[in-house]
C-alpha cells in the first residue's frame, strides 16, 4: 500500500521557479575532507542514499514483476485455443450471474438485523406459539383493564351519590332546625297576642302547629329515605371495593406476566413481535438462498483457478474477482492499459532510484580518488555498506 501510494498518488508541490526537485546536487565546496567528521558524515550521506535508492528499488521491483505477470497471463488468455475459451468463459460466465445474485442480497435496504435474527432464531420453535399467547394475554388484559376502569367509575358514581345524600342529610337537619325555631317564634308572638293584647290566638296555635308538625314529618320522611338509601350505597361501595380488590389481583398478575413475556421476546407487543417472525421467515429464506450461491461461487472459483492453472496463468486467483473482463473484451482492453500505465510508471521510479544509487556511488568513487590519502578509509566504508547494507 505503501508504494502505491507513493507511485500513483498526485501531490501538489509549488517548486521554486526553475529548480529541479528530483535532480540530486552534491556540494563538496563546503565540506572540509581533512576533519573526519565532515568527512564521515559526506560518505555516510551519500551511502544513506543509496540504501534509501536500494530499499525502493527492491519494493518496486516486486510490484513490477507482480505487473509484468498480470499482463503475461492476459497474453496467455487472449491465446487459449477458441474451445478452451469457450469453456473459461462459460465458468466465468456463471461466476458473474452468481456475483450480481449476492450484491441484490447485499445491497437490500431493509434487511433484518443480526442481533434480530439470530434472537428470533434462538427461539424459532416456540415463536408462533408464543405469539398466540401474546395475543390472548393482551386481549385479556384489556378485558380486566376495561373491568377495572367500569368499577372504579362505578365506585366514584355510588361516591358521589352518597356524597350528595349525607349534603342533604345535613340540610334537611338544618331546615328542621328552622322550622323549630320558626314554631317557638311563632308561640311567642301568639302569647304575646293572647296575654298582652287579650286577642284570641287559638286558630294561630292550631295553624302554627299543624304547619311545624306536617313540615317536621316531611324532613323526617326524607332524612330517613336518605339515610336508607346511604346504607344501601355503603354496602354497595363495599361490594364494589371487594369486586375492585379481585380484578386487581387479575390485573396485575395479567400485566406481570405480559411483561415477562415481552421480556422473554424481546418486544414491546404481540404485532411487533409478530412482524418480526415474519421479517424472520423471509430473511432466512434469502440467507438460505445467500448461503446457496455462495456454495456454489466457491465451487466455480474453485474451477476458474483450476482452469487457469492449466494455462500457465501465474497469479489465476487473481481471475476471480474480475472474472466479468472475461466476458467482456472493453474491460480486458481497460485492464491491459491500467497494467502498462502503471508498469510504466513503476519502470520511471526503478530507473530514478537505479540513477541515485549509482550517481551517490560515483560520488564517493570521486572523493576517494581525490583525496588519496582517505581512499583505503573511504573504500572500506563502501565495502561494508555493500556487505552489510549499513
Amino acid at each position: 500500500m505503501r508504494l502505491w501510494q507513493r507511485i500513483f498518488k498526485k501531490r501538489k508541490q509549488e517548486e521554486a521557479p526553475g529548480e529541479n526537485w528530483e535532480q540530486l546536487v552534491y556540494a563538496r565546496d563546503d565540506v572540509d575532507f581533512d576533519k573526519e567528521e565532515e568527512r564521515t558524515r559526506y560518505i555516510t550521506n551519500c551511502l544513506e542514499q543509496m540504501a534509501e535508492a536500494s530499499k525502493e528499488i527492491n519494493l518496486l521491483t516486486g510490484e513490477y514483476s507482480l505487473v509484468t505477470a498480470y499482463l503475461t497471463d492476459i497474453e496467455e488468455i487472449e491465446a487459449l485455443p477458441e474451445h478452451e475459451r469457450q469453456q473459461l468463459n462459460q465458468v466465468a460466465g456463471k461466476l458473474a450471474v452468481l456475483e450480481k445474485e449476492r450484491e441484490k442480497y447485499r445491497d437490500k435496504k431493509e434487511r433484518m438485523s443480526d442481533s434480530d435474527y439470530y434472537q428470533i432464531r434462538k427461539q424459532e420453535r416456540e415463536i408462533a406459539e408464543g405469539i398466540e399467547k401474546l395475543k390472548e394475554e393482551e386481549h385479556y388484559h384489556s378485558l380486566v383493564k376495561h373491568d377495572m376502569k367500569r368499577l372504579d367509575a362505578e365506585r366514584h358514581a355510588y361516591e358521589f351519590r352518597r356524597e350528595e345524600l349525607e349534603t342533604m342529610m345535613v340540610n334537611l337537619r338544618g331546615m328542621a332546625v328552622i322550622f323549630l325555631s320558626a314554631f317557638a317564634v311563632c308561640i311567642l308572638l301568639l302569647l304575646v297576642l293572647q296575654f298582652a293584647f287579650e286577642m284570641n290566638t287559638t286558630v294561630g296555635y292550631f295553624l302554627a302547629v299543624m304547619a311545624t308538625a306536617i313540615s317536621i314529618t316531611v324532613l323526617c320522611v326524607k332524612h330517613i329515605d336518605a339515610n336508607k338509601e346511604v346504607l344501601k350505597l355503603d354496602k354497595s361501595i363495599n361490594k364494589l371495593i371487594q369486586l375492585q380488590n379481585k380484578v386487581k389481583i387479575r390485573y396485575v398478575n395479567s400485566k406481570n406476566l405480559l411483561n415477562y413475556l415481552y421480556m422473554k421476546y424481546n418486544t414491546t407487543s404481540a404485532a411487533k413481535l409478530e412482524k418480526m417472525w415474519r421479517n424472520f421467515q423471509q430473511e432466512k429464506e434469502e440467507r438460505k438462498q445467500y448461503a446457496e450461491v455462495w456454495a456454489q461461487t466457491e465451487y466455480y472459483q474453485k474451477e476458474l483457478v483450476e482452469r487457469m492453472a492449466r494455462y500457465r496463468v501465474t497469479a489465476p486467483d487473481r481471475w476471480v474477482s474480475q472474472a466479468t473482463a472475461l466476458l467482456d473484451d472493453r474491460e480486458m482492453v481497460e485492464i491491459r492499459h491500467e497494467l502498462i500505465l502503471r508498469r510504466q510508471s513503476l519502470r520511471k521510479n526503478l530507473d530514478y532510484n537505479n540513477d541515485v544509487a549509482q550517481t551517490a556511488r560515483t560520488e564517493i568513487l570521486d572523493v576517494a580518488e581525490r583525496y588519496p590519502f582517505y581512499a583505503q578509509e573511504i573504500l572500506e566504508m563502501v565495502e561494508r555498506y555493500d556487505r552489510t547494507g549499513l
